[in-house]
Formats: C-alpha cells, structure tokens, sequence
C-alpha cells in the first residue's frame, strides 16, 4: 500500500507492542484493542479514520498472535472502495476467483506474478507453479509481455490457447507515468459468444431505429382523400361531403357500420382543414380502462393516484391543442364521462384529475360510432345533449356491400401494399375469385376484404390467387356465396363475365333495397347512393 503514515502491531495479551507515526496517536492505539473495533476492521479489511481533523484508512493483517495495523493517508479508487463497501473483500475474491473472470498478471518484466485458480487449471498448473515465470513460456500466443513494453491496452483481442480460442482483454498498470506491470481477462469464451452478442445488440440497434421511424412516421401521418380507395357513387359522394366540411369548425359524427374506415374520414378531415399543421389525436373510447378514462382524456396533476407521474400529465384534450381530436367509439363512452366531456365542448375548458385549475383548451372535435346513437339516446344510454355537441354534420361512411364495385381497386391496393410490406412479387386474381370477392356479403367490410386478401396473397400457388385459395386460406365460406361459383378447375369457359357478375349483384341489392324500403325510389336511390334516373333505368331492365 502506497502512502503509509503509521504502523500498530498487537499481541493477544499484551496489547499494542510495536507503534510508530500515526499508528502512535493515543486514538488509535486505543481503537487497536477495541475487541468490537477490530473484529469489524477483520471484516471489512479497510477502516476509515479520522485523525485530527484529516482521513486515513487502516488496513488490517492479523497473524497467529496478533495484528498489524496500516495507516495510509492514500485516497484512491480501491481504498475508497473497499472502505465503502462491507462486502468489498468477497467481491474482490469473486472476481479472483470465478470461472468467466479468468485474470493473469505480470509484472514489468513480463513475469507471473498470479494466475487466477480457474486458470492454472485450464493450463494443467499447480497452484503458484508458473509464479515467477516469464509469461510468454507459459501462456501460448501471449501478448501481455507487449503491453508491459508498449504500454497501451488490447481489446476485444482473439487468443487461441490450447486449442480454443478466447476474446481477451490486456491492460498496462501504471504508476507515475511508469509501467508496473499488465493484466489480463478473459472477456468472452469465444467468438462465437462475441459473435451472438454483436449480433443481438445490432438486432436490437435495429428495433430501435425501426420504431424510432416509425414514430417518426405516425407522428407525422395524415391520410388524405386519396387513402379512402374507391370511384362508386357512395365513395364519390362520401369523398365530396369531406371536402365541403373540412375547412369548417363545425364538429363532425363519422357513423358507419366496423371495417369502413371512419379512422381514414377523420384523417382526411383534419389533413383538408386548417389545422393540418397541428396534431391529430386519435382516442379510442371503447379501449379506455373504466377507471382511467377521466385522466385520459383530462389529465391528471401529480400525485392525484397512486401510480400517477410525479409531474402530472396532459390529457388528450391538451395534446390537441390547435388540432383535431378524433373520438371513435363515442357511443361506448360512461354516462359519467359523457357529462364531463359535454362542459368541455361547451366552454372549450379542461380540469385534471386532481387538479383545480381550469384549462382553456382549443380543438376540433371529430367523433365516430358503429352505433346507433338515436336508439341509444331513447334508451338513456346516450345524453341528448350530447348527442346534439357532436353531431351538427354527420358523415355517413358507406358498408363495402353497396359499394362493390370498388372491391377490383380496393384488391389491387391491398396486393400493392402487402408486395412492399412482404417482398414479394404482386400474384395476379383469377377471373372467378374476382367475381367471387364481388358477391360476399362482406359483413366485417374493408377490413375484412384487407385480411381476406392478405391471408390469399400469403398462400397463393405459382403467383396467382384462385377462389380455392380464397376459400381455403381467406377464411371465406363457399356457402357465403349468393350463388354458387365454378371453381377454378373447371374450363375456363363456363365462368361468368366479370360485368355480368357485378350487374347481378347490383340488381340483387336494389330488389333488397325496394323490398326493405317499401318501394320508395326516393329513399332506394338515397341509400344506395345512386341517381333516381339510374334506378329507373335498372328497374326498367329488370321488369323487361
């Protein structure tokens, strides 16, 4: 130990016999035959001291008879550590002595001066057998005698010893400038464990730059018009009543049955408004866990929970600030919920969960549902007032039912989309699983087509989707059908025209239609989201 100021030595029975510098200050002499003093100075190894008004650390040795007190002004990172730490001297035997911390050193002359247990075993050594050695006659391919000479480390070094080979590590020790000796470690078993790390930390490293892209991506993410895919008549229209009420304040109710894209109608509205350049923040209603719904929407100030962030939080309400806020599943929301969110709609003014201070908020409000809010409402399930806040303009999104003829683009999108996303080639449709797609029902709508096309493009056979691909990977039922279709196996020849099959389906829906809404044409055409003079027409080729 460098920096030594004193020296005590004790004998059982007769006390200190030998004292010297500061070992001879009374303090000390007497904390050396404090029983309790010593046998906590044994195990720790290292006590702090301090002497007139200085620190010192008192390193204790004990010998058959006695003890040998050091007394060290030195205040360095293993003194600090090792008076610090209780357990320093089982951490220090740990590194010495386990398997995966394997340690050699030598000293400025390149000789063994320890060897680690784990070690002399692995080289067939006998306990202090190679102490002394030079190490290069005894250590194969090593390079610790280079460092003692150099004196600059070696990382991450590749050492084949005994046939295997290790990811080492080398270190000079220095003093003053000056080389006392080197050390060195065992990092890795092998290469092949560098190798996997490397391996997992650049998987990782691209996790990380994916969703930071990602994030990137969504937080600047607005679908326009040209998202809600589709040229019918129900689409034109749907597209056109967007245009006309997103430059307007005007809160708007996007309805629509699941799967339409009412999400794609909210972006839309808020990417044509202008608020554009401020966030949109997208609220799940149905998804809000009951008890947090209120600090969700509202925020909370810190400490109002146990959980809650010391700082507090902004509700999504402040996160709109400037923007548009997009409430889908509205109807889903508590009653209790509804009357709060009705305050803010009519005084613009948010109060956190805990909190007393209001908050003058300012946003557009879009809200969605697949419910319908007028039955909800004569059932109280559904504030009236409320209803009339959120509903001033209601867009109606329509079913993939009555539009489709939009089914052709909207599968060639999803092919396009699922080519990128999976690196594949885009497999061309059969005519008879076009006309198949055209006469489902489609109950789970555009989301349902989407899953449907994926799962075929997933399993179609030699770059084409069949309707046998359709029904046995789209999880589509043969029996969903409104008529039976031949399969593909059979000649080509006995498939319907693709024209012929949507003006089968279109027929079949305006009988439906006629038959539900009593043979008003007005309310048929209206539904439909075709012209008066179009319906004429068809039913005037039906009754021919």
């Amino acid at each position: 130990m460098s920096g030594i100021e004193g020296l005590v030595v004790t004998q059982t029975g007769k006390g200190v016999v030998f004292a010297c510098g500061a070992g001879a200050d009374p303090r000390v002499r007497a904390l050396a035959t404090d029983r309790e003093w010593i046998a906590e100075a044994r195990t720790r190894r290292l006590q702090p001291l301090l002497l007139r008004g200085k620190d010192y650390s008192a390193l204790i040795s004990s010998y058959a008879d006695g003890d040998v007190i050091f007394i060290s002004t030195s205040r360095n990172a293993v003194l600090e550590f090792i008076g610090s730490v209780d357990f320093a001297y089982d951490i220090i035997e740990k590194l010495l002595t386990d398997p995966f911390e394997a340690m050699t050193v030598v000293d400025r002359e390149a000789r063994l001066v320890y060897i680690s247990p784990v070690h002399e075993a692995f080289f067939g050594l006998r306990h202090g057998e190679a102490n002394g050695r030079p190490v290069a006659r005894v250590i194969e391919n090593t390079r610790l005698d280079s460092v003692v000479r150099s004196g600059r480390p070696e990382i991450g070094e590749i050492q084949r010893m005994n046939g295997v080979e290790r990811v080492v590590s080398r270190q000079p020790i220095l003093r003053d400038g000056k080389t006392l000796g080197a050390i060195g470690r065992i990092m890795f078993k092998g290469p092949e464990q560098l190798a996997a790390l490397s391996k997992r930390i650049s998987q990782l490293e691209g996790e990380v730059e994916f969703h930071r892209r990602e994030a990137a991506v969504l937080r600047g993410r607005s679908f326009g018009l040209e998202h809600l895919i589709g040229e019918s008549a129900p689409m034109q229209r749907l597209k056109t009543e967007i245009t006309k009420v997103a430059p307007l304040e005007v809160p708007v109710l996007v309805s629509g049955e699941s799967g339409t894209g009412k999400e794609l109608v909210a972006h839309a509205l808020h990417r044509l408004s202008p608020r554009r350049d401020n966030p949109l923040v997208m609220v799940n209603a149905a998804a809000l866990p009951a008890n947090l719904v209120e600090s969700e929407l509202f925020g909370y100030e810190g400490g109002a929970f146990t959980g809650a962030d010391r700082k507090g939080r902004k509700g999504k309400f402040e996160q709109a600030a400037d923007g548009t806020i997009f409430l889908d599943e509205i109807g889903d929301m508590p009653l209790d919920v509804q009357a709060k969110l009705l305050r803010v709609l009519q005084d613009r003014v948010v109060e956190r969960v805990g909190g007393e201070r209001p908050r003058h908020v300012d946003f557009r409000l879009v809200s969605a549902t697949n419910r319908d809010l007028q039955s909800f409402v004569s059932q109280e399930k559904f504030r009236l007032d409320l209803y009339y806040r959120i509903s001033p303009v209601v867009i109606e999104v329509p079913p993939l039912r009555r539009r489709v003829e939009d089914i052709e683009l909207l599968t060639a999108h999803f092919l396009d989309e699922f080519s990128r996303i999976h690196r594949k080639p885009v497999p061309k449709i059969s005519e008879s699983a076009g006309t198949y797609l055209m006469e489902r029902t489609w109950p789970g709508n555009v989301r349902q087509l989407r899953h449907v096309i994926e799962r075929a493009f997933i399993f179609a056979e030699d770059g084409l989707i069949t309707t046998e691909t359709l029904i046995q990977h789209g999880g589509l039922e043969a029996s969903a059908a409104r008529s039976e279709l031949p399969l593909e196996r059979e000649p080509r020849a006995s498939l319907p025209r693709l024209k012929d099959a949507i003006e089968r389906t279109e027929t079949a829906l305006i009988r439906e239609a006629m038959q539900a809404f009593g043979g008003n044409k007005k309310r048929v055409a209206d539904e439909l989201g075709i012209s008066r003079s179009y319906l004429y027409k068809v039913l005037g080729e039906v009754d021919r």
